[in-house]
């Protein structure tokens, strides 16, 4: 089975509903007899847990590419985990300690996007994972574990990248 990124999927939907519009008018065009007077509503679909983190992972990077250190320290939990070269960073104050360096420079170190998100039944935890790109080259996979912590609110509690093998 063919796994497409949350981005593709959600245009696949706003397409289809675009092409059900179209057709409601051409209907009406055509003298088609409506069952009401009143035009048909079309409520937006809430974004599911996994949309939500999904964008809530590529806002995260996002603070990177923008160089913006406090919206970036605003996705941490306060008891996050990092997995780093140097060791293990824990809780907000040691994670911004060993990052700070890397907002010094105008233009990113890195970049990453998420590529999978998984979300557990219960809504209120979440695996997110995808590439790291350093200079237009895939250099690493990052895997961050979101955890819910208000409607809406993911946060970010573990986060451990890896190198990609070259052959």
């Amino acid at each position: 089975m063919t796994r497409y990124p949350q981005c593709f999927l959600h245009a696949l939907r706003l397409a289809a509903l675009c092409g059900a519009a179209v057709l409601l008018v051409e209907a009406c065009a055509s003298g088609a007899k409506m069952r009401s007077s009143a035009p048909p509503r079309v409520s937006p679909t809430p974004p599911t847990a996994q949309q939500q983190v999904f964008a809530t992972e590529t806002a995260f990077a996002q603070s990177m590419a923008d160089r913006d250190f406090s919206a970036f320290l605003r996705f941490l939990s306060h008891d996050a985990v990092f997995f780093s070269n140097a060791g293990v960073e824990r809780g907000v104050t040691q994670i911004a300690e060993a990052w700070r360096p890397l907002f010094k420079d105008k233009l990113a170190p890195f970049s990453w996007a998420p590529d999978a998100v998984e979300v557990l039944p219960s809504g209120d935890l979440a695996l997110s994972t995808g590439v790291v790109v350093v200079n237009g080259k895939i250099v690493g996979r990052f895997n961050s574990v979101w955890r819910r912590e208000a409607p809406k609110t993911w946060r970010i509690v573990f986060d451990k990248g890896e190198r990609v093998c070259t052959p």
